[in-house]
């Protein structure tokens, strides 16, 4: 069970899903359990054997997502994480600790990120989270994914490139927060130009409603158009929504609350002083670790 933490990190980045990489990671654990003790003695490093078994049950699970995800309703992103610090699940005999809280946010899991992981085959994502990420050797992935070691190592090659391509120019988490919280400051104040400012010109925002809750079915795009769609929404919603800033997947973020429940997760891409790209989750399946209350 050592390995957990370990396993739900990897099933995370593979999946982009906290609640499909729990359920890969138990269904690793299943057959872990359904061998006889002598089967798991004869195996040498038991940790090995939980990662490789993980990560083919994460490799079939995104071959058949692709299919799961044409049928989604609307756009389809990541699910958000939030600080350890800031969650918490509720449950018959109050809070308890979230299996999120085994997910290590560093640069591999920003939104900005996991949607360019989206954007590549399974295979492509496999040898590169497992390469990249994680340092497993090249012949070591070869046995995961069923190529051969120079196979993996252009797979891993080419969603290098994807990743390189999608890059923003580097700035500082506390420039990113700053520029968050003007445009928390803009959005609340209905001040349309002064989101406009913020926004790059070809600034794009990509809701997930997952058909359960009302959000735009396609991307949003252009400063201006979505400076007046978000001060529209804003004026729109029912009740008293309270925006508040937060850390989503280890970058600046916005959450709105209504009634201290978290209803939306924004996270953003930022580069130079200009907001990029937005990603707006309001699936509630998608919210569970933001639950407060």
């Amino acid at each position: 069970m050592s390995e957990r933490r370990q396993l739900i990190n990897l099933a995370y980045r593979l999946l982009g899903s906290l609640a499909e990489a729990e359920d890969a990671v138990q269904e690793t654990y299943a057959r872990w359990y359904a061998m006889s003790r002598r089967q798991q003695d004869a195996i040498e490093s038991p940790g090995a054997w939980l990662t490789k078994v993980a990560s083919r049950i994460c490799l079939d699970l995104l071959r058949s997502a692709r299919a799961r995800r044409e049928r989604y309703v609307g756009e389809w992103i990541p699910e958000p994480l939030p600080e350890p610090t800031q969650w918490t699940t509720a449950s018959a005999g109050g809070a308890t600790a979230d299996p999120a809280d085994r997910v290590t946010l560093d640069e591999s899991v920003n939104m900005a990120f996991l949607v360019v992981l989206e954007s590549m085959t399974p295979a492509e994502r496999v040898a590169f989270i497992l390469h990249d990420v994680f340092r497993y050797s090249f012949a070591e992935v070869a046995e995961i994914v069923g190529r051969t070691p120079a196979a993996c190592r252009q797979l891993a090659s080419s969603a290098r490139r994807r990743i390189r391509a999608s890059q923003t120019s580097a700035t500082s988490a506390a420039h990113q927060a700053g520029i968050v919280r003007d445009f928390k400051e803009a959005w609340q104040a209905k001040d349309i130009s002064a989101l406009i400012g913020l926004l790059d010109p070809d600034a794009t925002v990509v809701a997930d409603g997952g058909g359960v809750t009302r959000a735009s079915l396609r991307p949003i795009e252009g400063g201006e158009r979505i400076a007046r769609y978000l001060t529209d929404l804003f004026a729109r919603a029912p009740g008293t929504v309270t925006i508040v800033e937060r850390t989503v997947n280890g970058r600046p973020g916005l959450v709105a609350q209504q009634d201290g429940r978290t209803v939306a997760v924004y996270a953003f891409d930022i580069a130079g002083d200009r907001i990029t790209h937005i990603w707006a989750v309001l699936n509630p399946a998608k919210l569970r670790p933001w639950t407060t209350g």
